[in-house]
């Protein structure tokens, strides 16, 4: 009997601890309330590349100015100006002309004239003398410029340099067709070698003027190279387009066609 009871009470105190040991493992598991990643899930929560990514800003689209008389004026083969449009502000600088005389093509608007004037007067202080030969051209000027092209040089070269009546930036009175007695006065590409031309690309956008036709760029511009062919912008959009590298309608955003 003493046997007997003793083997009942280690029995029990057996089965008691199997109870407790299991009654601990199970509560663990019970009271465990946060789920258990999949080892997909885990993977999925690591990659970087599923973090937001945070967009550029939209690229700034500048608005082309509608009223023609803006110094920001976009004057190209796309873009004509009005019928019978006139500058109402045209003065003649005082700066050295090709030709004698009063005319038409001496003229340019006012504010364009005084940074042309300040033009030339930097450049003669470090030993440049710049000529000016073409400003300002009513419609009736361009019409007979341009019909008279076309008899000597044909349509293709024509369209290469001149540009049809109401499409030319000279009728804006903001441009200046400068040159050099270093080439005879002469409009020409071979300008942009002498030491007018270099001068005159290095520094005309710090008094707002920009070479509105600029080599590598005939296929935006619709003309050849002119390292003759100044336009007056102001001096903000000037400098910007120099530091660019770009010409006017590459800053309007304007695509070729």
């Amino acid at each position: 009997m003493r046997k007997t009871k003793k083997s009942i009470y280690l029995a029990t105190l057996m089965l008691g601890a199997a109870l407790l040991l299991g009654g601990c493992g199970g509560s663990l598991a019970a009271n465990d309330s946060t789920p258990t990643p999949s080892k997909e899930t885990a993977t999925k929560q690591a990659k970087p590349d599923d973090q937001p990514v945070s967009k550029p800003p939209a690229k700034q689209v500048i608005a082309i100015p509608s009223d023609p008389a803006s110094l920001a004026v976009l004057v190209n083969k796309q873009r004509a100006l009005p019928s019978g449009y006139k500058p109402a502000d045209l003065v003649q600088p005082d700066v050295p002309f090709s030709s004698w005389g009063k005319d038409e093509k001496k003229l340019m608007r006012k504010e364009a004239a005084q940074a042309l004037e300040q033009l030339f007067a930097a450049a003669k202080k470090q030993g440049i003398e710049l000529v000016a030969v073409s400003g300002y051209r009513s419609y009736e000027r361009q019409q007979a410029t341009y019909e008279s092209a076309l008899r000597r040089k044909g349509k293709e070269s024509t369209a290469k340099y001149n540009a049809v009546p109401g499409h030319s930036e000279h009728q804006t009175g903001l441009a200046m067709d400068v040159s050099a007695r270093s080439v005879g006065l002469r409009l020409v590409e071979s300008f942009a070698a002498t030491a007018e031309g270099r001068w005159l690309a290095d520094h005309a956008h710090e008094f707002g003027f920009i070479i509105r036709y600029a080599k590598g760029k005939e296929d935006v511009t619709g003309y050849g190279y002119e390292p003759w062919h100044i336009r007056y912008v102001g001096k903000e959009i000037a400098q910007e387009i120099k530091s660019r590298g770009i010409v006017l309608e590459e800053y309007y955003s304007v695509s070729p066609k």
